[in-house]
């Protein structure tokens, strides 16, 4: 086994930092500190206008006052707003809105001072008139919204400690009223242009329509108002400026949608008595042009015909209309039953009852309580065709999808019903598929059994499905029945093929459809396929050059409208006419880019662009040829770029200039051969001042796959418990992250074969010390830091983050946050046993480091929490308390009601600053710090933090 280095010409290294930044020097360069972590920027969200003509972005520092950056594609500069976030550019082009929040030191002596939420530094509105760079702000904004097109108004919402005049009464001088207690919220409908606005007390919730040429609104009942005569919704025209109480009275109401050219308008709202336990939602429906309606109706109740006895209205239910406008779909639900509250509580037990036949356990339901508890399943009603509810799923048909017009007959149902136990220990369910008429409610079963991604055609015509039991994909046509398997007889795997779990592998997803849904577009690993969906045709879109090449594609998709409709995404359809723009990853080198295609002809994609780097946030000017993305590699930050064809850029921002002062480092690929013969990859991080004369200690990081990564940028920044590995790098060390590809049954083994052989390669180095060797992982990889140890003493120090140490007992136990039980992850997913604990108990056994840690000579920090909602945080008790029972160097650290992986920011601070000591006294020879030396006793908790 000898390790492979890159050579010279494969070893491209950019020193973007450097070449771009005034502080570059041939001084020896600093090492990062703790103290770097707040100021470290990034790239937050960024957008194009739709012409191009106008880009933002944010740069936002890990911790204080962020930038909002508005610039031209050739840098010429518009306006900067401090802390500016959330922007939007206006349906016209002419304006860009966005909230200011408070300063961070503002916020964080509120916080400090414990005021109430009333209390606390309010955010502000900035418009900014893209023409002249004029900026005009307003104090005191909760929230804002501009329409998604062509409109020259936008919304929001302040909030007053006092009554604001409302522009609609004649007399705004009111006298003799107390002053309100709480802060009001006061509607804004502004016209950009001329600045000039309406107002209307007690809002808080309000929509355009997406033309922006309405906006509703739900204004509530004034303090100590026990009628509410003007609270209600509200009709807002903007072209009249007339504003329409359509339903009047307090209530809740919700679920506001416009059909799409804003003709009809439907929502539900419950008018009942607040205190009231049991909720009578009603549908109303209202057409604003129709001078014969000026409220709205209602069209729909419990009583209604269609609707299932003891079901209603249910408020939970999304609503919307079929883009022509036929039809209006909405929630419905059985009427729940009510909590007696006459009982005295503590003269009734409290208790869970758990019963084996139950669909799902006791945890899991009571962790998705609310969600089952405001479940609603679809109907349909026509509107302006008798108004009957027909009911399209129900608790047997619990599923039921549109497609984003839902203009055609047929629904996609599916349903697991019956088949949800078993989820205990596979997983997932299997489902069965209904094909679900929105005409008069009829399901027709396509196929039943199916565990795989299901969707159906942008149009409705056909439903297509990836069964992973077969690796296949299927397509069903609606109107013939027919079904047929679209892969039959190709030489090539639609199913994962790096998948190295005990269970059927998923597939790669589907890529687009073609118009009127002539194509659909399949992703292998590499390429990208078409196939009639009648089955008839099929071809290679990209001519199996990524397969040949070892470059996986992959289409980007840049929609013209960007919008989506009542929370529904727009499908993605390939417009083949036009060049297509493929993503690009070379598996072999790591190296990304860009390559064009045409969807017309057999030919291979043509390269743009690749190189040593990786790309996000690609987004695409609607209406022109401008692109937007952030590049980014181990060297160089994620900048924001600009490019009309992806091989001229325009850098925009240079985020990070204080790198170019510190240590920095490189990041190569490495392969070896592991000793039973396998091919083995990973990556090498070397710090910037690498001496190859001089020995370094080399610590191994490591999950699963890692090496894909080789050009991802890695900041500085206390993170939740993985190895900070461009800290440690600039501090003098050697980082290896190994990829692992693992063998079913023996997961602990697979490390061994591949952590262990690839850091004995490491040691041949005469740069390697071979003895101040360690390794840390999180979660899966602090699993197998506690399996390592206990098969090698070549370690001298390690460090595992939630590790699990007895296979036997966490096979039981459960997933907190999910509410799961854990079998299915030994016997199908990561864990990879493939087999129950009664099947094969020894594999359990040889796999679990508590039963072999009486071999343990490497001193070791375990981190494991009591709010951990993946790994139960008694696994590392386990550990911990079995290696103090055999006085073995081991240290647990707890931090208080924390989850899996670390989310409070100063515990992520801490938890860096004690993996540092702890390497470095280990690996480095440095002092022991007092908390790895003596430990810190519970009278000393939150008075001394031991180091």
């Amino acid at each position: 086994m000898k390790i492979q280095f890159p050579t010279r010409k494969q070893t491209i290294f950019f020193l973007c930092v450097v070449l771009l930044t005034p502080y570059a020097t041939h001084a020896q360069k600093k090492p990062l500190d703790h103290s770097v972590y707040d100021g470290w920027q990034s790239i937050g969200a960024s957008g194009i206008s739709p012409d191009g003509h106008f880009i933002y972005y944010t740069i936002t520092p890990q911790e204080g006052d962020a930038q909002l950056i508005i610039t031209t594609p050739d840098q010429q500069h518009v306006q900067k707003i401090d802390r500016g976030t959330q922007a939007s550019f206006s349906a016209d082009k002419r304006f860009l809105v966005a909230l200011i929040k408070p300063f961070f030191s503002e916020t964080r002596e509120a916080r400090i001072k414990k005021k109430k939420p009333d209390e606390m530094p309010k955010d502000s509105l900035a418009i900014v008139n893209l023409e002249t760079a004029a900026l005009a702000k307003v104090a005191r904004v909760t929230s804002y919204k501009v329409p998604e097109e062509t409109s020259e108004y936008i919304a929001y919402i302040s909030e007053s400690p006092s009554a604001a005049p409302d522009t609609t009464k004649t007399d705004t001088t009111r006298t003799g009223e107390p002053p309100h207690k709480k802060p009001v919220p006061i509607l804004h409908i502004q016209h950009l242009p001329s600045g000039e606005e309406m107002t209307f007390e007690r809002v808080d919730t309000y929509y355009f329509n997406k033309a922006g040429t309405a906006l509703v609104f739900v204004r509530n009942a004034a303090e100590k108002d026990s009628i509410g005569a003007d609270a209600g919704l509200y009709y807002y025209d903007l072209a009249t400026h007339e504003s329409h109480h359509i339903s009047r009275g307090k209530g809740v109401y919700k679920n506001i949608a416009f059909d799409e050219p804003a003709l009809q308008l439907a929502f539900t709202a419950d008018k009942s008595p607040e205190k009231s336990l049991r909720k009578a939602f009603k549908l109303y429906y209202y057409v604003p042009r129709q001078h014969t309606q000026d409220t709205a109706i209602v069209i729909a109740d419990a009583r209604t015909n269609g609707i299932p006895p003891n079901w209603y209205i249910s408020g939970e239910g999304n609503v919307r209309f079929s883009k022509n406008g036929e039809k209006l779909f909405f929630g419905i639900a059985p009427v729940p039953r009510i909590k007696d509250t006459t009982l005295v509580e503590f003269e009734h037990a409290n208790v869970d009852i758990w019963h084996w036949k139950d669909d799902y356990l006791q945890t899991q339901q009571l962790v998705n309580l609310r969600r089952e508890q405001n479940r609603s399943y679809l109907a349909v009603t026509y509107p302006q065709q008798g108004r009957r509810v027909i009911p399209l799923a129900d608790e047997q048909l619990p599923e039921v999808r549109l497609t984003y017009d839902a203009d055609n007959e047929f629904a996609l149902g599916t349903t697991d019903v019956g088949r949800r136990i078993e989820t205990q220990w596979v997983g997932g369910s299997f489902q069965d598929i209904y094909a679900v008429s929105t005409t008069d409610g009829s399901r027709k079963k396509v196929a039943e059994n199916i565990r795989g991604s299901i969707a159906l055609s942008p149009t409705g015509r056909y439903i297509t499905w990836f069964n992973r039991s077969d690796s296949s994909w299927y397509s069903h046509t609606l109107s013939s029945g027919s079904t047929v398997r679209l892969n039959s007889d190709l030489p090539v795997s639609f199913a994962d093929e790096d998948n190295d779990v005990p269970d059927e592998p998923n597939g790669y997803g589907i890529a687009g459809w073609s118009a009127d849904d002539e194509e659909v577009f399949i992703n292998d690993k590499y390429d990208i396929w078409g196939f009639s969906p009648d089955g008839t045709q099929r071809r290679i879109l990209t001519n199996g050059a990524g397969r040949s090449n070892q470059i996986t594609f992959r289409y980007t998709h840049f929609p013209e409208d960007a919008g989506s409709y009542h929370g529904q995404r727009k499908p993605i359809i390939i417009d083949l006419k036009k060049p297509l723009i493929l993503s690009a990853f070379n598996h072999t080198n790591k190296e990304s880019g860009w390559y064009t295609g045409t969807g017309r002809n057999r030919r291979d994609p043509r390269e743009i662009v690749m190189g040593p780097f990786r790309y996000h946030a690609v987004q695409k000017a609607t209406e022109a040829e401008n692109y937007l993305y952030t590049k980014e590699n181990y060297v160089c930050a994620p900048d924001l770029y600009t490019t009309p064809d992806f091989s001229h850029e325009t850098q925009l921002s240079h985020i990070n200039p204080q790198q170019a002062t510190y240590n920095w480092g490189t990041a190569e690929l490495i392969k070896w051969t592991t000793p039973r013969g396998y091919a083995a990859e990973g990556i090498l991080y070397k710090p910037e001042d690498f001496d190859p004369t001089k020995k370094y200690p080399v610590i191994a990081y490591f999950y699963e796959r890692l090496s894909d990564g080789l050009h991802t940028y890695i900041p500085p920044t206390p993170t939740p418990s993985r190895l900070n590995i461009s800290f440690f790098v600039s501090n003098g060390y050697l980082v290896f992250a190994p990829d692992i590809r693992y063998e079913i049954g023996y997961p602990g083994r697979s490390a061994e074969e591949y952590v262990n052989s690839g850091m004995e390669e490491l040691k041949k180095q005469p740069w390697v010390d071979g003895e101040k060797l360690g390794i840390q992982g999180q979660s899966w990889g602090g699993y197998q830091v506690a399996h390592l140890i206990t098969r090698t003493h070549m370690y001298a120090a390690a460090w595992a983050g939630a590790p699990v140490v007895n296979m036997t007992s966490a096979y039981g136990g459960i997933r907190w946050g999910s509410g799961m039980n854990r079998q299915f992850q030994y016997e199908r997913t990561q864990s990879r046993i493939g087999a129950t604990l009664w099947e094969n108990p020894d594999l359990y056994i040889e796999n679990s480091p508590l039963f072999h840690l009486s071999n343990v000579t490497t001193p070791v920090a375990i981190m494991s929490n009591d709010a951990d909602g993946a790994v139960p945080w008694y696994q590392g008790i386990e550990m911990f308390t079995a290696l103090r029972r055999l006085q073995k160097p081991v240290w647990l650290l707890n931090y208080n009601g924390e989850a899996h992986n670390l989310v409070q920011r100063q515990n992520r601070k801490d938890i860096q600053r004690r993996e540092l000591e702890f390497f470095d006294h280990f690996l480095k020879g440095q002092p022991a710090a007092p908390w790895i030396d003596k430990g810190v006793p519970a009278v000393l908790k939150g008075i001394d933090w031991g180091f």
